[in-house]
């Protein structure tokens, strides 16, 4: 998928309507002045590095961040109307988190955290569009997020935290203790991480399959002009040999 100049300003435009609408006061300038930071390279970032993953092109990042918080509203209205405990955290506290839960794919305050693949063998056969930047000092992408909020002074609520951290839920080793906790006193006290665990599954989920169904449309496509070429081929050849044998009629009729 390839967006143009005009989605990828509605995107980004739509992305910063929701901040503007959702929080205020000294959050929503901090805030501001991270996303005037990144503009640039957010509008562009891709949000994964191989083409059979999920919105790895220009814009991706965007366009998944949007679906995120999409689905995370959906969710959390889900959980909420059918009797979940939301009395411990804000639905801003939900698009908050579904905002920046893979924030740490912009990278650091000056290098992008994908690179352009130079390699045409990888690309072409292994899908690997991007790169990881080794000029980044490695962290997860849920610490780095987590990290660049700090370096704006956007401060976090615990459950925000969380939210963000246990993101990619049992996919992360790391998160077992937070989700596999058998003491009572151990366990998870608040939703709000497996609404946006679930929110992110799906839009991952869905953008893997517009990839592959564009693929099969644009197989099938090409089958059917492979074979519109074949018929009128043969529609042509057959009219040729009418002509042909109507010339010879005419040199060799007695």
């Amino acid at each position: 998928m390839n967006f143009n100049s005009e989605q990828l300003e509605k995107n980004w435009n739509q992305l910063r309507s929701i901040i503007t609408e959702t929080f205020e006061g000294n959050r929503l300038i901090n805030l501001n002045e991270m996303y005037e930071h990144f503009e640039e390279r957010m509008v562009l970032a891709p949000a994964s590095g191989r083409n059979y993953y999920h919105n790895c092109f220009p814009g991706g990042y965007v366009d998944h961040v949007l679906r995120v918080v999409k689905f995370s509203r959906m969710i959390y209205d889900m959980w909420k109307n059918n009797g979940a405990d939301v009395s411990n955290y804000s639905e801003s506290e939900v698009i908050f988190v579904a905002l920046h839960h893979d924030l740490g794919k912009v990278g650091d305050l000056e290098n992008d955290y994908y690179v352009p693949n130079e390699s045409e063998w990888h690309r072409k056969n292994q899908g690997k569009i991007y790169n990881h930047n080794p000029e980044l000092q490695y962290m997860s992408v849920p610490d780095r997020a987590i990290w660049l909020l700090g370096k704006f002074k956007v401060d976090i609520t615990e459950c925000e935290y969380l939210g963000i951290k246990l993101t990619d839920g049992l996919y992360d080793k790391a998160n077992e203790p937070y989700y596999m906790s058998y003491l009572e006193e151990n366990q998870l006290r608040y939703n709000l991480p497996f609404i946006v665990h679930q929110a992110d599954s799906m839009a991952a989920r869905i953008e893997k399959e517009q990839y592959t169904n564009s693929r099969n449309v644009d197989t099938s496509s090409k089958k059917e002009f492979t074979k519109s070429i074949s018929n009128n081929r043969s529609k042509k050849e057959e009219k040729n040999l009418v002509e042909l044998k109507k010339q010879f009629d005419e040199l060799f009729k007695t």
